[in-house]
């Protein structure tokens, strides 16, 4: 079990979808809310300090603005995550597109450096997100974010500020991973990242792999955030995305793993992201990201 049983969940809205190619995301934080997200916290006997959302302010050419929005989410994600960790708090960050986890991440990076604990990540998403400028075939940066915490060194220097914080791509595990680009594979593989993808969960179950990680992190006294991708469930069930896979994680699925992950105490943080209200169905996806 952890030594670090939160009391206080720290809500940080970011609302931006300046890394994605489909707009709507910049909804997410509201959607969640609206869902009832503080609500089914607080039914847990948790205390819940909802710190509102960041808005970028929008100024100049389009492209230029995208990318200094998304290097301003991710500063204030790693301030915002860093001072909730170091005053007790447990960081939930609502999306937002996957750029957000730039940021987020690092603060979650830097906090665990002081306390000398080693930081894990659970990327739950339909794709690898271990793309480069280099290889993206799209060039969008919510598909780069999982590289540049890993410490791929082709992001130019605005990228490299005070708030940037790295992983161990040995300790980064993606999780329900059913679209991998044949440059970010490679790159995958020869950077060690662990990738439990759809086939492995369809012949192994998803308790398996889950709990040799769980076991992993216990051994080592680590700290998991958990970066929840809406895509990494199945369309079918989640519909409210713009990069939809089919073939991903049922309901009951994703519900275990969140069930092994509370039961573990190992999550210390936790993103969740991706959530485009604007292609949902009655808040259907709002919802079930509440409920996991």
């Amino acid at each position: 079990m952890t030594d670090r049983a939160p009391t206080r969940i720290d809500l940080i809205g970011l609302a931006t979808d300046a890394g994605a190619s489909a707009r709507g995301a910049t909804m997410g934080p509201e959607a969640l809310r609206i869902a009832g997200l503080v609500e089914a916290l607080e039914g847990l006997g948790l205390s819940v300090n909802d710190t509102g959302d960041f808005r970028p302010a929008e100024s100049g050419p389009k492209p230029e603005r995208r990318r200094a929005e998304i290097i301003s989410v991710a500063e204030d994600a790693s301030r915002r995550g860093y001072e909730a960790l170091a005053s007790g708090g447990f960081p939930v960050f609502l999306g937002g597109d996957h750029s957000i986890s730039m940021g987020s991440v690092s603060g979650v990076a830097r906090w665990c450096e002081e306390q000398g604990k080693p930081a894990f990540v659970l990327w739950f998403d339909a794709h690898g997100d271990f793309n480069t400028p280099a290889i993206s075939p799209s060039g969008n940066l919510h598909g780069m974010a999982l590289a540049l915490l890993c410490g791929e060194d082709e992001f130019d220097d605005a990228f490299g500020g005070t708030w940037r914080h790295e992983v161990d791509p040995a300790n980064v595990t993606l999780f329900g991973t059913r679209s991998i680009d044949p440059g970010e594979r490679s790159l995958l593989i020869e950077r060690g990242v662990e990738v439990i993808d759809m086939r492995v969960i369809d012949e192994q179950g998803a308790t398996i792999p889950i709990r040799r990680l769980i076991e992993r992190i216990q051994d080592a006294g680590g700290h998991l955030h958990l970066s929840l991708d809406v895509d990494a469930m199945d369309p079918s069930v989640a519909p409210a995305v713009g990069t939809t896979v089919p073939g991903g994680l049922t309901y009951r699925e994703a519900h275990l793993v969140m069930e092994m992950l509370h039961d573990a105490g190992v999550v210390g943080s936790l993103d969740i992201v991706e959530l485009n209200p604007f292609l949902d169905h009655a808040g259907r996806s709002a919802l079930l990201l509440v409920d996991l």
